[in-house]
């Protein structure tokens, strides 16, 4: 047991010794049609809290309320014990508008969609502080951040061990994070402005287009009318990594809301565990600025526009290594500047009580980078917009239709921008890619059954005509056991040096035996949902199984020349399937747990061979576990993930093991809540102190490879190499923050 396991005991002790020294509690559980409902607002309007510890005795008035649901009020009467309250709340068909779903792109409650959505609030994340979204999605079972290297600490994120590339990462419904941005950009969204997380894991691209292969990450940002006036949300570890949070709503009039949200990042302490002479995590220093204004307009109609501006300056490298060493070969440094600005909007036509959107998204990308002597210069700039008409044919039928374009501005200093002019001289060109399309999407409902048919066309002026079609079936057993079936297919446009960050640090090669042709896929997922009612809780159980089958995937071979990564499509097929099983515990003595895992299989058919997709475990499973003491109003969260061995990009004749070891990451954290909106929160993070032993850099000695020619000091040819990566190369650390939320 490390140190900080010893100050959270204490802690603990100290915060609970009073545990029975409060006033009388009570515990409101809601639910709908038999189904658990959270994050429901519970409010004693005659003791003025909207919490449910220190209640006074008594007769008093019970409100609950939620969005999509019809206000509940009712006169109870509170004695000296502790108390139970089960509510039933109704449907109101009129605040259905106000629900969000990104799986279909039409606006409708989680239970009726024939997609599978996965939803995570703001206050789920914070079980787990962390500093972007790219470290809190380690907490949602199937979605794996994964780095890509461990001097700057790139990564991306897979979803049912699809790699990055085929995640498409949206603010709000639209594709801000994408190609050049994947790298890095993830890093840059905060958590003050996330009113929570949609997940879609499955075929995507005939609504969304390239990139939706895999899954989408839906971020959707808080509602400027429904946020407190001030909240600030501060934390520090004991590797002295800072994080701020601020975000703020102001009504501006009548008719005009606005929501700011600043995030600043702060880590500049380096450490080196493994006595390598290289930093185990990369430095930083992040400012993200968010702004969004929303207006009031006749008949509810949607109007709203926001501004993010990120800012960061991360570098890792020898223990050495300074600013002016950047770009030099006497000490080895990877250094990154983005600057990146972003725009989007969402108007809804005044057409009578048609709803006509229109979209629109716009972001400039610029990255200076060094990694090692190789520079790395790109300026990416994406416009998007799209018109989408949501028309309720009848009852039981609604109809969707979309168009689109999509154009992409590219431009670098590395062979993919480079050419041959008349006089055979290399020459830049930037590229410019043009992605126009349209869509349709029809779904159709007959008592317990309903089916969704769409397809998408794309013409792009690299690649041409692409389709897209897309099916899905759902059948209701009962109001809260249903079976969901969606298929569809998916393509990608590819850059590589944008995404694949590999291609540009270490000592490796990079040779295209091709021109890249754009990636296809055929996704299938069958999903059953059900929720039971315990004999003192709730439970809910979702299961999916999938799978994808690969056509022109585009595959990095580490494995066949050490020195080199080779870029080609593969000549035969790629799959992987698998299992996933989720589960959502609520038990009436305060504990709730969600806990779920993976089983994966993803190989590459070539030759006759089926060989192993590197970095993909075979299984994972992530776990979280809160329980709520009532009466001090205090709250114990133990989260986590584990993750199966992994094949890893090893050298030939590589000393280390091909495959990583099973492990487990865990983290625990108390927090105390006052009425007054104030919260204080402690924990650790790595509580059982895992991390690589591994080398995980090669060669970390001969950075810049000066001597491994040498074959009297190097007789086996190893070279430089940092992607050797599984997990963290963190100790256990002590985390302290605290909440201010002013209403």
């Amino acid at each position: 047991m490390n140190k900080y396991t010893f100050v959270l005991i204490f802690i603990l002790f100290f915060i609970c010794k009073n545990l029975f020294a409060q006033e009388t509690n009570i515990l409101v559980l809601v639910s709908s049609q038999k189904m658990p409902l959270e994050f429901v607002n519970v409010y004693l309007p005659k003791q003025e809290i909207g919490a449910v510890t220190d209640v006074k005795i008594g007769k008093t008035r019970l409100e609950v309320s939620m969005i999509g649901y019809k206000k509940y009020s009712q006169e109870v009467e509170i004695n000296k014990k502790n108390q139970i309250f089960l509510v039933e709340l109704e449907t109101d068909e009129n605040q259905l508008d106000e629900v969000v779903i990104t799986g279909t792109m039409r606006e409708v409650r989680k239970a009726e969609s024939i997609v599978p959505v996965e939803i995570y609030s703001a206050k789920f994340f914070e079980r787990n502080p962390t500093p972007s979204l790219f470290e809190a999605m380690q907490n949602v079972n199937g979605v794996r951040p994964q780095m890509q290297c461990n001097v700057c600490n790139t990564g991306d994120i897979h979803i049912n061990g699809m790699e990055g590339p085929y995640t498409m990462v949206l603010i709000d419904g639209m594709p801000i994070v994408s190609g050049l941005s994947t790298v890095y950009g993830l890093n840059g969204i905060p958590s003050s402005i996330i009113q929570r997380v949609e997940i879609v894991k499955g075929p995507a691209a005939a609504l969304y287009g390239s990139e939706a292969m895999g899954g989408i990450i839906n971020v959707i940002t808080k509602n400027p009318d429904r946020v407190p006036k001030l909240s600030v949300d501060m934390n520090a570890t004991s590797y002295q990594e800072f994080n701020t949070d601020l975000s703020a709503g102001f009504k501006i009039n009548k008719k005009v809301r606005a929501l700011l949200g600043i995030n600043y990042f702060h880590f500049d302490k380096k450490h080196d565990i493994n006595h390598d002479n290289f930093t185990d995590v990369t430095l930083s220093k992040r400012l993200s600025i968010f702004n969004k204004w929303s207006f009031e307009r006749k008949d509810k109609r949607i109007a709203d526009v926001a501004f993010r501006y990120v800012l960061e300056n991360r570098h890792g490298g020898e223990m050495q290594w300074e600013e002016q060493f950047r770009g030099t070969d006497s000490i080895y440094g990877e250094s990154i500047y983005t600057n990146r600005y972003e725009i989007l909007a969402n108007y809804q036509l005044p057409i009578n009580n048609e709803r006509v959107m229109f979209n629109f998204s716009a972001n400039s990308h610029v990255q200076d980078s060094f990694y090692g002597t190789t520079k790395y210069f790109a300026d990416q700039k994406i416009v998007f917009a799209q018109m989408t008409w949501d028309k309720k044919i009848s009852t039981n039928n609604n109809l969707l239709l979309g168009i689109g374009n999509r154009y992409t501005f590219y431009d670098d200093n590395t062979p993919i921008t480079a050419e041959l002019d008349s006089a055979k001289n290399v020459i830049n060109k930037a590229q410019i890619k043009t992605l126009t399309g349209g869509f349709f999407q029809n779904e159709y409902a007959v008592d317990k059954f309903k089916i969704l048919l769409g397809l998408r066309y794309d013409y792009s002026n690299v690649h041409k005509h692409i389709f897209s079609p897309r099916l899905g079936l759902k059948y209701n057993f009962t109001a809260s056991n249903s079976l969901r079936l969606n298929a569809g297919n998916g393509f990608r446009v590819v850059n590589v040096f944008s995404e694949d960050h590999a291609a540009l640090t270490g000592g490796r090669n990079v040779i295209f035996l091709s021109n890249l042709q754009p990636e296809k896929s055929w996704n299938m997922n069958l999903n059953y949902t059900a929720m039971f009612s315990l004999p003192k809780g709730f439970l809910d159980l979702d299961i999916s199984v999938f799978y994808t089958y690969y056509n022109n995937k585009i595959v990095a071979d580490y494995l066949t020349d050490s020195n080199s990564i080779i870029y080609n499509n593969l000549t035969g097929f790629a799959d992987n399937y698998g299992l996933s099983i989720n589960t959502d515990w609520t038990f009436d003595n305060g504990i709730k747990a969600i806990i779920g895992g993976t089983f994966l299989q993803s190989y590459i058919h070539k030759d006759g061979q089926k060989i192993e997709q590197i970095q993909t475990p075979k299984f994972t499973a992530n776990y979280s576990i809160s329980y709520t003491f009532a009466r001090p109003n205090l709250t114990l969260d133990f989260t986590g993930y584990v993750y199966s061995s992994m094949l890893l990009p090893t050298l030939t004749n590589d000393y280390r093991p091909s495959r990583s070891p099973f492990f487990n990451i865990s983290n625990i954290q108390i927090t105390k809540k006052w009425k007054n909106g104030f919260e204080l929160y402690a924990g650790i993070k790595n509580l059982f102190n895992f991390y690589p032993k591994e080398d995980v850099i090669m060669r970390a000695f001969d950075p810049f490879d000066k001597k491994a020619n040498d074959t009297e000091s190097n007789p086996k040819g190893y070279t430089f190499d940092p992607s050797y990566n599984y997990a963290p190369m963190q100790t256990a650390r002590f985390l302290l923050g605290f909440r201010v939320r002013i209403n």
